[in-house]
């Protein structure tokens, strides 16, 4: 298998490194330690670190069993200059002590102009609203969901050779496309323990006296079974497991496949080569009810959780600990705390800053509060345009974050709910309609105004469930050559038509006037709206639907440039300039056709 050229080389767990290539800073290294003795779990009998010096950092940084006798620590450089590191574990005969140092080097403009992820893991911004790499640079996410990547669902080809969007695609080639499209971001989840095409139904629950679910997992279409979800090193977990009755569902969770995590890498390292950024979430909520009742919780999921982010703490990553996308058929939230607690209180968080986050519903604020360990928050499956409400929540924190939808309306997404009333609505779309694309749109526009200023996850039926079934009413390679998911680059445009002020902008929905109409569920009809604390900027987007509206809040008696976007083909349209009344009033012109538009005003003053 090729190599690729975005990784340092490993190198030995020896007093000095061999010469090799150059290092750089920001680029993952490898230590390699083979344990002195057997021992029947090291998974769980033994812990391997090392200490890491260099300039301006001094940490701990604690590796991960990879099989046999191996245990491998994975570390960076976050500066240049020389760096040395000396290795220990628990039991402290369980591996030789070794010591050794490397030089890092800067990478060169023109390096980082070939992958941007050189120049550091992300961080907030100062204002604590939107990302940045580590030297400053913005980063605006523009990602996908594809929440089985790590499976064989995503063909692994050795070769380069491009394949067309189609059957025989792999992995490399959707990347390969979504970059073209200038998405930087995966969604994805690194373990689906129980999941599998088995004979047995998709949703399993045992009978006894709590109904405790054994998995919920997405069906296989033509098998009313659970989706396979192994890689070509099987699955993350051993057999036979210890939930009564489901030995060979539920696997071993005490016992790790470290084969099957190894393919996850391979993965996890081409993102990172070609500029991409995955949001790793170690697994599903469906597992945890078992997990807690046949297992010691919380050590047993801390400690997986501590092997998830030590194997990729050297990957430019954001981790989760779980993807709680719904709370049902799961644990609560303050019983993932306990496990994520223990992880602190045992290890620390990722040692070179990785941002944490999660899928939460309805979000991570709502889940864990302020001054948690959430430094990414996230709202997440919760489709409707009433909900991104929930981001204007998070900026408006006492202990703000940056903030994204994670899992929003999915493209050919339908669904018919009943509004209390008796009536149903419908809503939602066929994917590959100009209607659907209309409600991902909104989904964009909407969530990015109301406080996602982090960026925007994309989504699609076919896609995130990895639908390869013969019967599967939407292929995974059709779903990705919709329209929609090819009008996300324009969502950056948007953001950047102001520069990096977009970082500035506070959102308010009430800056128009009005702004929604009484529908509450759907995607018509409702306005959005953000606006600099100098009143010198607005953007501002309409859904199809919106009455002619007033801006509120601008600049007294003041003229702006008034210039409509279309989110259709990311082409701006002069609307001429308008002055504010005495209070304050924008009254705007016709919208330019029928349909969604964006609106950029920047005060005459400001422009020049």
């Amino acid at each position: 298998m090729r190599k690729p050229a975005w990784l340092a080389l490993v190198f030995c767990a020896a007093a000095t490194i061999p010469a090799q290539a150059a290092i750089h800073v920001w680029e993952k290294q490898e230590l390699a330690f083979d344990l002195a003795r057997p021992f029947a779990n090291p998974y769980k009998d033994v812990t391997v670190w090392v200490d890491l010096r260099g300039p301006n950092f001094y940490k701990r940084i604690y590796g991960f069993w990879d099989g046999g006798r191996t245990f491998r620590v994975r570390l960076l450089a976050t500066e240049p200059g020389v760096w040395r590191w000396k290795s220990g574990s628990t039991p402290a005969d369980a591996a030789p002590s070794k010591t050794g140092s490397f030089t890092a080097l800067r990478w060169s403009d023109e390096e980082k102009r070939q992958n941007p992820l050189r120049r550091g893991f992300l961080r907030a911004t100062p204002q604590q609203h939107a990302l940045q790499f580590a030297d400053g640079t913005p980063f605006f996410a523009l990602g996908d969901t594809w929440w089985a990547a790590g499976t064989n669902r995503f063909r692994w080809y050795d070769d380069d050779r491009e394949r067309p969007i189609g059957p025989s695609a792999g992995f490399k080639d959707y990347v390969r496309y979504r970059k073209a499209q200038g998405y930087n971001w995966i969604n994805l989840i690194a373990a689906f323990p129980n999941w599998m095409t088995d004979g047995s139904p998709w949703r399993v629950v045992m009978n006894d006296p709590e109904k405790t679910t054994v998995r919920s997992a997405w069906l296989e279409f033509g098998a009313n079974s659970a989706k396979n979800m192994d890689n070509e090193g099987g699955r993350p977990f051993l057999f036979p497991g210890k939930v009564p009755g489901y030995e060979q569902m539920f696997p071993d969770v005490d016992r790790i496949n470290p084969e099957y995590f190894r393919y996850l890498d391979r993965k996890i390292d081409y993102l990172n080569e070609q500029g991409f950024v995955p949001f790793i979430e170690v697994s599903r909520r469906d597992a945890s009810l078992c997990w807690k009742k046949y297992y010691q919780w919380p050590d047993s999921y801390a400690r997986f959780i501590q092997y998830i982010w030590s194997r990729y703490q050297a990957n430019s990553t954001v981790l989760s600990p779980i993807h709680l996308d719904i709370i049902s058929e799961t644990i609560s939230p303050a019983e993932y705390s306990k496990a994520i607690e223990q992880v602190k209180e045992k290890f620390g968080l990722p040692p070179f800053g990785t941002l944490l986050s999660a899928n939460a519903n309805p979000s991570t604020l709502e889940n864990w509060g302020d001054n948690s360990w959430v430094t990414l928050h996230q709202i997440g499956n919760m489709r409707e345009h009433n909900n991104y409400w929930y981001l204007t929540e998070i900026f408006r924190a006492a202990a703000p974050r940056p903030a994204l939808n994670g899992e929003p309306y999915y493209s050919g997404y339908t669904d018919a709910r009943s509004l209390g009333d008796g009536r149903g609505y419908q809503y939602g779309a066929p994917g590959g309609t100009e209607k659907d694309d209309q409600f991902v749109r909104s989904a964009m526009y909407g969530s990015f105004l109301s406080g996602g200023f982090a960026g925007h996850v994309y989504g699609a039926e076919g896609i995130w469930g990895a639908d390869i079934e013969d019967a599967a009413p939407v292929k995974m390679w059709d779903a990705f050559q919709w329209r929609s998911g090819s009008e996300m680059r324009y969502l950056r445009d948007f953001a950047f038509a102001i520069g990096t002020r977009y970082r500035d902008l506070q959102p308010d929905a009430d800056l128009v006037s009005p702004n929604k109409t009484s529908v509450l569920r759907g995607y018509e009809g409702w306005a959005y709206a953000a606006r600099t604390p100098d009143k010198n900027i607005f953007l501002v987007y309409f859904e199809k639907g919106c009455p002619r509206s007033q801006i509120r809040g601008a600049r007294l008696n003041s003229v702006y440039r008034a210039e409509w976007f279309d989110p259709r083909a990311g082409t701006w349209v002069p609307a001429g300039s308008l002055r504010s009344s005495v209070i304050g009033i924008i009254t705007l012109p016709d919208f330019p056709g029928d349909n969604d538009w964006g609106l950029r005003l920047v005060s005459e003053s400001q422009a020049h």
